[in-house]
């Protein structure tokens, strides 16, 4: 690695801007028309302040200490969130938290904000406040950044900005494919999908009302307690009188996310408890539901936690000649299940949900062909929103392992900024 040279903030900040609020019972210092920046308008993930929660007027501007700093200019947060930083993408007055630095001539504004970004925890560390944190603007300036050449300074933001601007597009994506997937659920839980693929529609296929709306002539309307052979609940007394630091895996509420088993943090017991706890093993296939926290939340029990144990989750066994394990997974963490669940709880969350609330949970039954074509048309969407949250998340560490190659001079861009050689020409 090439020793690279460091130089202080103060070098590279010519000066810097304050801000401060308007006199808030004054409606004529608000709402005119300039944005104007507080602490909660600064993102992690977003380099550019392009707007604000809140605005004030010219009269606001000039009847408070706060300033309008120009276009291009960075911003950061020296109150609360210290460290946080933004390029202002318009003119944009600032509140006392903050503070714009103007840069001297030879840096890159792209690059700064990088570096800055780069150490932002260093400068988190510094911050004092029992309360609310800050830092001084004496303190922050003499904080260090790489001195690269000019020219590789915009080669190194201009790198980290292509990172930045596919993990954006990928977070998009995402966006848009979760949204695609609740309308799915909504259209295939209520309208089912046929024999050949197609969803039903009450002008091609005969529908009926039942006490959960209109739904499909071939459907039925049950309790969870008529399509389950047995709905019971883990482990409740004193359950880490049996934990053990290995042995038969104990599946704990943190456990169950909607429709999957997280072997992150699990505990467990030795196999003469889990023997004796006999009520409370998980089979292949059973449901898992949680009580508490986020109530309703329930996964299936895969084959390699058959006969593993449970604390203070409801067991649910469906009747398989009636329903598959997974539709009634997918229904209970649906919109209309958990409508079903708050109101079984008076709409407030945080209430225990019961062996007796999940007995009367009511379902919306397809035959079961069509259970599986339901099952088969979620999961596949759901395996491509893994895939595309995957590569999130690689994008990500990439990002940081970039951030960390390129801003210490570990790995230098000199090499991208030589000039190709002419081609030959031939005769």
């Amino acid at each position: 690695m090439s020793q690279v040279n460091k130089t202080p903030l103060s070098s590279i900040v010519s000066s810097t801007t304050g801000g401060g609020t308007p006199e808030r019972s004054n409606p004529a210092l608000w709402n005119g028309g300039i944005p104007w920046a507080s602490v909660k308008d600064f993102q992690d993930k977003n380099r550019k302040l392009t707007c604000t929660q809140e605005e004030i007027s010219r009269e606001g501007l000039n009847r408070s200490a706060s300033h309008l700093i120009p276009a291009g200019t960075p911003i950061i947060c020296t109150r609360m969130a210290v460290g946080r930083i933004a390029i202002a993408a318009v003119p944009t007055a600032i509140n006392q938290d903050l503070r714009a630095l103007h840069l001297r001539d030879g840096f890159d504004v792209d690059y700064v904000v990088l570096a800055i970004e780069g150490i932002r925890e260093k400068i988190e560390s510094l911050s004092i406040g029992s309360t609310v944190k800050g830092i001084s603007i004496e303190q922050l300036l003499r904080f260090e950044i790489p001195d690269f050449p000019l020219e590789e300074q915009t080669k190194i933001a201009e790198i980290l900005s292509m990172v930045d601007r596919a993990i954006e597009q990928t977070e998009a994506f995402i966006a848009k494919q979760q949204r695609i997937k609740t309308g799915l659920m909504q259209d295939l839980l209520t309208r089912g999908i046929d024999e050949h693929g197609n969803l039903r529609s009450e002008e091609t296929h005969e529908f009926k009302d039942s006490p959960l709306g209109r739904i499909p002539a071939e459907w039925d309307v049950s309790s969870c307690a008529q399509v389950c052979t047995e709905i019971v609940v883990g482990i409740v007394i004193r359950p880490a009188q049996y934990y053990r630091p290995d042995g038969v895996p104990v599946l704990r509420s943190a456990n169950v996310r909607p429709n999957q088993i997280s072997k992150d943090d699990l505990v467990f017991m030795n196999e003469v408890d889990n023997e004796i706890l006999r009520k409370s093993q998980l089979r292949t296939g059973d449901l898992v539901t949680v009580r508490t926290g986020y109530p309703g939340t329930t996964a299936v029990v895969p084959p390699e936690l058959d006969k593993c144990n449970c604390v203070d989750i409801v067991i649910t066994r469906p009747r398989r000649e009636v329903v598959r394990s997974e539709f009634l997974s997918i229904w209970v963490n649906s919109d209309n299940g958990k409508r079903q669940v708050l109101e079984g709880q008076g709409g407030l969350a945080q209430q225990h949900f019961n062996v007796g609330e999940m007995r009367k949970l009511r379902v919306k039954v397809p035959p079961l062909s069509e259970q599986e074509r339901i099952e088969a048309t979620i999961h596949g969407h759901e395996s491509l929103l893994r895939r595309i949250q995957s590569n999130a998340l690689k994008l990500g560490f990439l990002k940081k392992a970039l951030m960390q190659d390129l801003l210490t001079g570990k790995k230098r861009v000199t090499a991208l900024l030589e000039p190709e050689a002419p081609a030959v020409q031939t005769p």
